[in-house]
């Protein structure tokens, strides 16, 4: 058996969307040992920097949040798909149909983002899941789905591909790291955190191989 960590390393100067300041994590530290007994830190964190999943309130109005969450949901077997091989930054329906995906798998999808340098700050063009692949996913009514991007979407009005995944509670995995991963099947293990109300939690992702 083996364990790869595929989440992103929560630090200040880590990559975050569109390299929006208000998205870097903030650490504070509150006591140390120079002045007291223990070490703490305070940590200002958006729910969509690093690696996270999305809940169907961050894109539809009165929408399930976090605390109404399945966690067991993230403790599944999962396909990842490789798609590094895509030409364009973007993968459709046809990229995808004749995969192996059936009701209740939750699929990955490796692309060209894995490979980009996060010290460099954000990749724009990064490859997303349009409209078309994810009304395909919807229709199957898989699990969920993953990406190693930031957001699942980029460039579409009206967030359809999110609104369309969401609206049939199929979970949003974003921020995946997968630069060491193959094809194949895997375990996957991505807990979130107990948050009350929230639209969506960081994870700490790994995929299990046997």
């Amino acid at each position: 058996m083996k364990i790869y960590d595929v989440s992103m390393l929560i630090e200040p100067d880590m990559m975050v969307y569109k390299d929006k300041v208000s998205k870097k994590p903030v650490f504070e530290n509150m006591a140390n040992h120079s002045n007291g007994v223990s070490y703490e830190t305070k940590v200002s964190l958006d729910i969509h920097t690093g690696t996270h999943i999305d809940m169907p309130l961050h894109m539809i109005e009165n929408g399930k949040t976090m605390d109404t969450f399945d966690f067991t949901r993230l403790m599944t077997k999962a396909k990842v798909f490789d798609m590094t091989h895509l030409e364009a930054p973007v993968i459709s329906v046809e990229d995808i149909q004749s995969f192996n995906i059936v009701k209740d798998d939750f699929i990955i999808f490796k692309t060209k983002n894995s490979n980009h340098d996060q010290s460099i700050g954000f990749e724009y063009d990064f490859v997303y899941v349009d409209e078309s692949a994810a009304r395909y996913l919807s229709h199957i009514g898989i699990n969920g789905v993953g990406i190693d991007a930031l957001g699942i979407e980029r460039a579409q009005d009206n967030h359809l591909t999110h609104k369309l995944l969401l609206e049939k509670d199929i979970i949003i995995l974003e921020g995946l790291y997968l630069k060491d991963i193959k094809e194949g099947d895997y375990q996957l293990v991505a807990l979130p955190i107990k948050l009350k109300g929230t639209e969506g939690s960081w994870v700490r992702a790994v995929l299990i191989e046997d």
